[in-house]
């Protein structure tokens, strides 16, 4: 069983919503949005830590976003280090869903003093939300909320496991970015298709599909051409069958992903 994140800290207010962060100090390129695998179950870069669970790091020219942040602080740290990426330039940090192996990086990077804004759903349970340092900003995400320019959130889809995916708008076109996809990776992309008609040039992330059949998997592929998908990435809980399959269906439009891969997005003109 997955465990939530259950940090001994003061509760603090829920609010809704606020402002979006403020510009990084460090900007990466000008007119792009990267997305960096800093925690995952694969590696990329064979330097970085491995383990079950999922982080990515966003950059834009004026911010750095933290979607998830892994199992463990300490390798998430670590791989922070390696690929060259200051923890401290984190202005926001958005939770997918609340399982351990999504937040339990969390308090490593509080204990550095780093004080996001933090990006929550209303389904989350109460003791996660209520888990967080005093100077935290804590914001109830909702649908196509702006977290930082180019980056908005579907906000909650499914209510078993209530999840959250980031949505990238790039001059191809929209990137979708899941944590783990427990409503279904179809109804992830769905639900981003609900906040913006613009093209679906990649999805990428964890899909859930570790335990899916060939044919199950040939289903959710025909969903994938059906709803216009023209890259995916996938990793972390999606399985090795799923990765081949859909590597095997889109070719070179299958994006490798793992630990310490960086994808760069031209941000629209």
């Amino acid at each position: 069983m997955k465990t939530l994140l259950l940090a001994v800290l003061p509760l603090i207010p829920f609010e809704k919503p606020l402002d979006t962060v403020e510009p990084s100090a460090h900007p990466t390129h000008d007119g792009e949005i990267r997305v960096t695998i800093l925690f995952d179950n694969y590696a990329a870069d064979e330097r970085l830590r491995t383990g079950w669970g999922f982080a990515a790091l966003l950059e834009t020219p004026d911010h750095t976003i933290l979607f998830d942040t892994g199992a463990d602080g300490e390798a998430l740290l670590e791989n922070f280090r390696l690929l060259g990426k200051d923890p401290m330039e984190v202005e926001a940090i958005v939770i997918s869903h609340a399982h351990g192996d999504h937040t339990g990086g969390m308090q490593a990077l509080f204990d550095l003093g780093l004080r996001p804004s933090l990006y929550l759903l209303e389904g989350f349970p109460e003791e996660m939300r209520s888990s967080a340092a005093a100077s935290l900003t804590m914001i109830e995400a909702s649908p196509g909320q702006e977290i930082a320019p180019g980056i908005r959130t579907t906000g909650q889809l499914g209510t078993d496991i209530p999840e959250q995916a980031l949505i990238l708008d790039t001059q191809d076109g929209i990137v979708l970015l899941t944590g783990c996809a427990h409503p279904g990776v179809v109804q992830m992309i769905e639900g981003a298709q609900a906040v913006s008609a613009r093209p679906l040039h990649l999805v990428m992330g964890g899909f859930h599909l570790m335990n899916a059949s060939g044919a199950e998997l040939e289903v959710i592929l025909g969903d994938f051409r059906r709803l216009g998908v023209e890259q995916v990435g996938a990793t972390h809980c999606s399985g090795d069958l799923t990765m081949s399959t859909f590597q095997a269906a889109y070719g070179e439009s299958f994006r490798p992903l793992g630990a310490g891969r960086t994808l760069s997005f031209p941000l629209p003109s």
